[in-house]
Parts: C-alpha cells; sequence; structure tokens
C-alpha cells in the first residue's frame, strides 16, 4: 500500500470539517443512538470516496464520548478539543480499533492485498477486553468487502455473539462481496452520491483555487465521489481533461504528434498515476458520449461505440494484467475511438 493510500485511509478519522451531505443516513443513525436502539453492526455502504469512512469515524466520535457536545441531542458533531476526541484523531484511543489491510512480516514490508482472518481475530481479542475509559467498543473495518473468505467467516461469529455495548462499522464500495449471512446481520446504510453543489463547497473548503467552469468539470468527472474530485483537482485532472478534449475533438483524424507527446507522461514509475487518470477520465468522456447518443442517434449509428468501448476496457485490463507499455495502449486506444467514429 502505498503512502498515498495510507493517507487516503486515515484522512476521514483526521478530517476536522463537518459532515457535508449524508443528512438522512447521519439523522438514521442518531436516532438510533437517541433512542436507546441501536445495532451492534452497521454496513455502510456506496461508490468510493463519497464520505462513508468520515460519517463512521464522525459517528465513533459521538458514541465514545458522548460528552464532547454542549446538548444531548446535539448531533453527530462533537467538540474535537475534547481529549477523548482528540485520541480518536490520534489512533490511540484504547476503545476504538481501525481494521484494514495490515503488513506481510516478509522483506519487503508491504501491506497485504486483502484483510486476512488474523486481522479478524485480533479485533476479535480486542471486543472481548473490558472498556478502558468509554462506555463502549467500537470497530471500523475499511474496506469491508476487501476481507477474504475466512476473515468473513471470522467475522460472523463475531456479529452473531457481540459482546454488550460493541458497535462494529463495516465501510464497503462493494457490499456484494460480503456474505450474505453478513449482510443480513448488519443495519444497511446506503450513501448517494454528492450533488454538483456539494462537490463544489468540499473543494472550496479545501482552498482549491478553480473558476466556476472548472468546477462544474471537476463535478461531472467526479460522479458525486467528493474524493475524487479532490483527488482530480489536486493531481493535474484538469490539465488532462483538456489535453483528452483537445484530442477527441479531432476524431476520426488523430494529430500523432500530439497524441505520441501527451503519451510520453505516462512512461515510467512517476506516470502510472497519470495514467490511470487520464484512462478514467477517457472512460467517463466515452460514456458520456454513448449515453447522449442514444437519445440522439439510432442503435445502428451506436453499434460501433459500444464495441469500442468494450475493445477499450479489454485493451486496459490486458495493459495491467501483461504490463503492456502504457503509450501504446493509449495510442491504440485512440485508433478504436477514430474507428468508431468513422462509423
Amino acid at each position: 500500500m502505498s503512502d498515498e493510500l495510507i493517507e487516503a485511509i486515515e484522512a476521514p478519522r483526521l478530517e476536522t470539517n463537518s459532515i457535508l451531505g449524508h443528512d438522512e443516513e447521519t439523522k438514521i443513525l442518531m436516532e438510533a443512538w437517541d433512542g436507546g436502539r441501536l445495532s451492534h453492526a452497521w454496513l455502510i455502504s456506496g461508490p468510493k470516496g463519497i464520505g462513508k469512512s468520515t460519517l463512521a469515524w464522525r459517528f465513533v466520535r459521538r458514541v465514545l464520548a458522548p460528552e464532547a457536545t454542549e446538548l444531548p441531542h446535539q448531533g453527530i458533531e462533537t467538540n474535537r478539543d475534547h481529549p477523548d476526541i482528540r485520541q480518536i484523531i490520534a489512533g490511540s484511543h484504547p476503545d476504538c480499533r481501525l481494521i484494514r489491510r495490515s503488513y506481510t512480516k516478509k522483506s519487503p514490508y508491504r501491506f497485504r492485498t486483502e484483510i486476512s482472518v488474523e486481522d479478524i481475530r485480533e479485533a476479535g481479542i480486542f471486543l472481548h477486553h473490558t472498556a478502558g475509559q468509554s462506555a463502549w467498543r467500537c470497530i471500523i473495518i475499511d474496506a469491508a468487502d476487501e476481507m477474504n473468505t475466512n476473515a468473513q467467516n471470522a467475522l460472523l461469529k463475531m456479529l452473531e455473539e457481540p459482546p454488550v455495548r460493541t458497535l462494529i462499522l463495516l465501510i464497503a464500495h462493494a457490499p456484494s462481496r460480503l456474505l450474505p449471512t453478513i449482510r443480513s446481520r448488519c443495519q444497511d446504510l446506503n450513501l448517494r452520491a454528492l450533488t454538483n453543489p456539494q462537490i463544489a463547497e468540499v473543494l472550496a473548503r479545501k482552498n482549491t483555487s478553480l473558476n466556476e467552469s472548472d468546477l462544474q468539470i471537476i463535478s461531472d468527472i467526479s460522479d458525486g465521489s467528493p474524493g475524487r474530485a479532490l483527488e482530480l483537482a489536486q493531481s493535474g485532472g484538469l490539465e488532462l481533461y483538456h489535453e483528452l478534449m483537445g484530442l477527441v475533438e479531432l476524431l476520426p483524424r488523430i494529430d500523432a504528434e500530439r497524441l505520441h507527446a501527451a503519451s510520453e507522461k505516462f512512461a515510467g514509475a512517476s506516470g502510472e498515476s497519470s495514467y490511470r487518470t487520464f484512462l478514467e477520465i477517457l472512460k467517463w468522456w466515452l460514456l458520456r458520449h454513448i449515453r447522449e447518443g442514444a437519445t440522439s442517434r439510432g442503435q445502428e449509428a451506436l453499434e460501433p461505440w459500444l464495441k469500442a468501448w468494450e475493445k477499450i476496457d479489454e485493451l486496459a485490463s490486458r495493459g495491467d494484467s501483461v504490463n503492456l507499455d502504457r503509450k501504446q495502449v493509449v495510442l491504440n486506444t485512440f485508433f478504436e475511438l477514430s474507428a468508431a467514429a468513422r462509423g
């Protein structure tokens, strides 16, 4: 796992701004808490980057430090200067655990590709200890759909016989990957994508100096995910978008010199992030082009574009699996787009 990914996982715990959006889901959690009807396990699902982890950490703060609010029914937000809240933010609260992919024990030390059964068993041991300073013990599993089968089975035993005053929050981008028996033992909380104005507010909070037009572009590409919007705004997504638009507007003609120059940026380790962002934006543009065509052109006219989508998706997947040259992947992608534009 890269330093960037570690930072992305820890960011929701460190976040100091209040939650934006998800008012209805927040209300459901708080009504269960205030009414003394809190389920021991919640499955918080939805697309990546829309605030699932942020909501989970906000609720954990509220549960572990209920006195950190001025009024009993003030809402989910707490005073971040309260000592217990500072501990949660620092990751040192004795009654709170984050379960994520762990390190391998062999050099080079890397994060595993999945959450293992050992990770879940350690969480089970934690739950059977007496709470250190709070009335509750809380576990966040981020992301739960990264658990392997053995880990899921171990979690299932915890969900079947949870200790009293236990709260387990499962963050899932793809909840269908979880065992049906796990899903059935959790309260479901499905978060929806944010609106474009909400995405714009998130970007404004982070002091991204974007004009109205750029905000609209970033909001559209991020598809309601503030996390993805921030990544695009801070990692050259706009520049790649404009580069792509300059190339596709010439279709079916290909500006070979410009395309080769653009592709050179994706070489080496430093170019991987830009390469993946470029392909993501390209697929977003192609999908939008197909959807718009569905309302203005017949099926026959759409057929070449649908075939191009399949071939480009296959090409990108094959490029990853056999480590194809990224420049060649991009060049072949535009050959497919050119063929589709010629019809």
